[in-house]
Parts: structure tokens; sequence; C-alpha cells
């Protein structure tokens, strides 16, 4: 590989991160109310919960379960979350996957400026969708975590 196209392929892969980065900037700023939610709403239930369980009339098995049982609501909200963000993370790479595919066919069929001008297209069209994933994801998260705006 040569020089001038071992330098185009770092500065792709630099827009790349940078576009990656525009999504989690994005995934960060929207679900920053669910986030709220969980851990200032659901995290004071959950403490106002274990704070009444501590009874002294109560064994430490009953105190012990009790704690479990307020921890319940928090334990699945972030489970969801979890699960579905990973979900659309492993979507979104699919996406970048499906791209430099593109590119590694393109590299061998035509201009190689070509392949890096139709990669990063391809790229910012995956990124953009993915963004515009994301108020339906947190409207998702908000229906099913009782959030009201």
């Amino acid at each position: 590989m040569d020089h001038i196209a071992a330098a185009e392929e770092r500065i792709v892969t630099e827009r790349i991160r940078q576009k990656l980065n525009e999504v989690n900037t994005a995934a960060q700023t929207q679900l920053s109310g669910v986030q709220d939610h969980i851990n200032f709403t659901l995290q004071q239930a959950y403490f106002k919960c274990a704070y009444e369980c501590f009874d002294r009339k109560k064994n430490q098995e009953e105190i012990g379960n009790c704690v479990e049982y307020c921890s319940v609501p928090v334990l699945k909200a972030q489970n969801f979350v979890e699960n579905e963000m990973a979900n659309f993370q492993e979507k979104m790479n699919r996406s970048v996957m499906v791209c430099q595919d593109k590119f590694e066919t393109a590299k061998l069929q035509k201009n190689k400026s070509d392949a890096i001008k139709d990669m990063e297209s391809c790229v910012d069209q995956s990124v953009q969708d993915s963004i515009n994933t994301l108020p339906h994801l947190v409207g998702k998260f908000k229906v099913s975590l009782g959030i009201s705006d």
C-alpha cells in the first residue's frame, strides 16, 4: 500500500470515528431524561423502600429479602435500557460493517478515492439513520418505564 492510500484510509477512519462520536453524543443527550428517571426517581424510591425494610422486629433474612424486593424496579429498568441500547449499538455496528464491506469490494473495482467517498456517504447515512431512530427508542423507554414528559 502506498503512503497516499494509507493516509487516505487514516483520514476516513478518523471521519468514521467522528461520526460514531456524533451518535454517542446524540444518544447521551436524548437519553438523559431516561437516565435521570432511573438514577433519581427509581433510585430514590428504592432507597425509601429499603429504609423501611430495616425494622428491629424483622430478622436479617427478612430484611435482606425486603431490600432485594425494593431493588427490582431499578434493576429491571437498568437491564431493559442496557439491552435495548446494546441492540441499538449492534444494529449500528452491522450497518457500518456493511459500509466497510462495500468499501473493500469497491477498492478492487474502481478508483480508490471514489470508493472512499462512497464509504463516507454510506457511513453518513448509517449514522443519520441511527440518530433518527433515537427518538423512537427514547419514546419506547418512556412508555415502558412510565415516564411522563
